[in-house]
């Protein structure tokens, strides 16, 4: 689905990234198959239980050339389970609801604050941050890798569990709305972590050959997906380095995704419409 028209290839960094071109009145199409975890506590048994879960979504997001401009989700829940943790049949007897733990259904608003009108809230435009990468944001980023990690470790100082340099890199990819050239620098900057490696053929969740950024330290062993194509981010893979207060052992896959994105014309309308 996608077409390495733009070279955005900078000489000596590991990873090749292109962008196909955004017109101003196109849209960035992002297709996501993941599973991923949920857990649920059954508080009023006289011995509180823990329920671990993965369950499986299909969302397909339309992000606007002009951020100002309504963006669209469109969210479903397969219906499919597994249970890590606790037996299924004792969750749903607690009163565990699949649907209660995932807002599902279609989401159109600016800036793609799309649970706004659920909290009965005015949609808003978002501060720039490694979460929320806005235009202006992203062009005050540096494109040199090491000035790029020295960004990063002083936004998102490394040692935190669930945090980091690397945490934050993912939640800014994870959004495709890195250009080619910085995606370029911020893969090379990565790899200049410590526990950070490059491993040239993964399988996604979808069979999809992919490369991967993998950052063994922490309670996660992450795996960062990676179009060897153009560079573009395609999903991700969490498994439990340690066992967890619930009872998952090391070694437990706890969250898996695949992601394809595209450019199209018209809002709503997936590739080739």
């Amino acid at each position: 689905m996608r077409s390495p028209f733009h070279n955005g290839v900078v000489p000596d960094l590991p990873v090749r990234t292109s962008d196909e071109p955004l017109a101003a009145d196109a849209y960035r199409y992002i297709a996501t198959h993941a599973w991923w975890m949920g857990t649920f506590w059954d508080d009023a048994a006289d011995d509180p239980s823990c329920y671990v879960h993965l369950s499986e979504h299909l969302l397909q997001q339309w992000t606007p050339a002009m951020q100002e401009s309504d963006w669209l989700l469109d969210r479903v829940l397969t219906g499919r389970v597994q249970w890590l943790a606790g037996s299924g049949e004792a969750a749903v007897a607690a009163g565990f609801t699949l649907t209660d733990h995932w807002p599902v259904g279609r989401f159109r608003a600016p800036f793609g604050d799309f649970y706004a009108e659920l909290n009965e809230l005015e949609p808003r435009r978002p501060a720039g941050g490694w979460a929320n990468p806005t235009p202006e944001f992203v062009a005050l980023l540096p494109r040199d890798p090491r000035a790029l990690r020295a960004r990063l470790e002083e936004d998102s100082p490394p040692g935190r569990s669930y945090s980091g340099p690397f945490r934050s890199a993912v939640d800014a990819l994870r959004t495709c709305m890195l250009p080619a050239d910085l995606r370029g620098a911020l893969y090379a900057a990565l790899l200049e972590l410590p526990d950070v490696t490059l491993v040239d053929e993964v399988k996604d969740l979808d069979g999809n050959l992919c490369q991967a950024l993998v950052h063994d330290a922490g309670p996660t062993r992450t795996e960062l997906l990676v179009d060897p194509v153009d560079g573009q981010y395609a999903g991700e893979r969490d498994v439990l380095r340690r066992s967890s207060p619930c009872g998952l052992a090391a070694g437990t896959m706890i969250a898996e995704t695949s992601v394809r994105t595209s450019v199209v014309g018209l809002i709503g309308s997936p590739p080739g419409f």
